[in-house]
């Protein structure tokens, strides 16, 4: 079954260089990189090219992957990234070293189970500087539950706060809004008369600011995940020069399965397809078409594949298989035939995760 297809290829030394590389440039501006797994569900493979390639810390959203990773024995400390669930506290605690938190509530449950397991548990406060998501907006209600945390709990420790833009409200980050993390930060600082250990800056996005050179000075941590394992999104939608990093890490390939003239548009009466959408189809007249055995279960959204070969189109896809558009092709495609794709950030989640994918190092 080695050569099961469909299949995802991953380079581990491109990964470990992307690592190294962003490790690098972070560390030239005073910055540690937390490496983010949860992009490739965290498979251990990749989680060890983190790890070697010189994070700090090794961060998930899901504590099953810390668990895989500490279990491969990897000895980086371990941050969860996604804010606990009052139902998960004994596993944080027992699993992760850091975590982000925005509720007191489960900053006391987490100090509670500290106690209980003799451990004390690090923590970021996390700030919402317009993005929407995690964290508290109200800053003077942040800086008086840090101060609690300073004060009040004796089994967790107030590593630092941070921020997250840029995941669900799209929200740049720009210098000002770091300046103002920073500010935020001085202030609480101010209250527990003491400095805090990280100021958190952000995940990918805030690279832009590493390039561009002009990070404020005191953000010392940022969240890396897609930024090392494609290094895409900069340069497809910033424009960033990213070619110090390899982009190919992750490569799809997939077997055709059947090659046809067929026409362009459906023929008889449109509904809705095996989702319950009704997509608008162009009439380009009969057409070559060649047909994958992978579909959206397998990569989620078809317009997310990047196809290697020129003159082939991505038109569709149901749940197992992939059409694709060959009548431009330069190579005469046969049944049997090997497709290959670059793939986005999203696509690699849902790849990591099916079991019909396998998945080869290379």
């Amino acid at each position: 079954m080695k050569e099961r297809y469909p299949r995802l290829e991953i380079n581990l030394a491109h990964l470990k260089h992307n690592v190294a590389k962003v490790v690098e440039k972070c560390g030239s501006y005073g910055i540690q990189v937390a490496g983010v797994i949860k992009g490739a569900t965290g498979l251990v493979e990749v989680a060890k090219q983190f790890d070697q390639g010189g994070a700090s810390f090794i961060a998930s959203s899901r504590l099953e992957q810390i668990e895989d990773a500490k279990n491969a024995g990897i000895k980086k400390p371990m941050m969860l990234i996604r804010v606990p669930m009052l139902s998960e506290v004994s596993d944080v605690v027992r699993l992760a070293d850091v975590s982000l938190n925005s509720e007191l509530e489960v900053v006391k449950a987490l100090n509670a189970e500290a106690l209980k397991q003799g451990k004390i548990h690090k923590v970021i406060v996390m700030a919402d500087m317009g993005d929407l998501r995690e964290g508290y907006w109200d800053k003077d209600e942040m800086a008086d539950v840090c101060e609690y945390i300073e004060k009040e709990l004796s089994n967790i420790q107030l590593m630092g706060i941070g921020t997250n833009v840029g995941c669900y409200g799209s929200i740049s980050p720009t210098v000002e809004t770091l300046d103002d993390l920073v500010e935020i930060a001085e202030h609480i600082e101010e209250r527990l008369g003491r400095k805090l250990e990280y100021i958190s800056g952000g995940a990918t996005s805030s690279l832009m600011r590493v390039w561009d050179g002009n990070i404020p000075e005191r953000i010392n941590l940022l969240r890396i995940g897609e930024g090392i394992l494609l290094a895409r999104d900069l340069d497809v939608f910033y424009g960033y020069d990213m070619s110090e990093l390899y982009q190919d890490v992750f490569r799809l390939k997939a077997e055709v399965i059947e090659v046809k003239d067929k026409p362009s548009h459906p023929v008889g009466t449109i509904a809705v397809d095996a989702f319950g959408h009704t997509p608008t189809y162009v009439d380009r007249g009969m057409r070559r078409r060649a047909l994958l055995a992978m579909g959206k279960v397998d990569y989620g959204d078809p317009s997310e594949l990047l196809p290697l070969e020129k003159g082939i189109e991505v038109l569709g896809a149901s749940s197992d298989h992939t059409i694709i558009d060959v009548e431009n092709a330069e190579k005469d495609w046969k049944v049997g035939d090997i497709m290959e794709f670059d793939i986005c950030y999203a696509t690699i989640v849902y790849l990591t995760n099916c079991r019909n994918v396998n998945i080869a190092y290379v």
